[in-house]
């Protein structure tokens, strides 16, 4: 039965294009525009009385004036970042005010830091690709690979 369910959902899947926006709730626009701008870089687009858009490469964010509610467990959102870019923010004395929650444990460089609200973010220097390679040698206890 099961299988047979899992064939009807993945025969009708749409197609995907990627990943389209990211939508956190902030407490306060302005110093929430200070974190994701000023410190981070990314490029406001427009700003109204309750939001904004923001890029960072394809990356498109909202920030939507709310009551701001971050996860208290592992989830976090990542942020493709080089090297040199995490090393000028880590270089800020704006970073010294920042509250990372996790030190770097993973293949590639990350910086884990939160927002002003308390919203978990990666910055990190990897692709998947690149955690795949890591993986194949040293893999992760009963590591199965699905794709192959």
């Amino acid at each position: 039965m099961v299988a047979s369910i899992k064939d009807d959902i993945v025969g009708k899947a749409p197609a995907h294009k990627g990943f389209n926006h990211l939508t956190l709730s902030v407490s306060d626009l302005d110093r929430s525009m200070d974190f994701y701008c000023d410190f981070l870089g990314f490029c406001g687009e427009v700003r109204w009385a309750t939001g904004a858009y923001l890029s960072y490469g394809d990356c498109w964010l909202c920030l939507s004036l709310g009551v701001a509610s971050p996860s208290q467990d592992y989830t976090h959102f990542a942020f493709t970042f080089d090297s040199e870019s995490m090393l000028k923010i880590h270089q800020k004395e704006a970073f010294e005010m920042a509250i990372q929650w996790q030190k770097n444990t993973s293949e590639g460089d990350s910086l884990y830091l939160e927002d002003p609200d308390g919203h978990k973010l990666e910055l990190h220097s990897g692709s998947l690709n690149t955690r795949l390679e890591s993986l194949r040698k040293s893999p992760y206890d009963e590591l199965v690979w699905l794709s192959e």
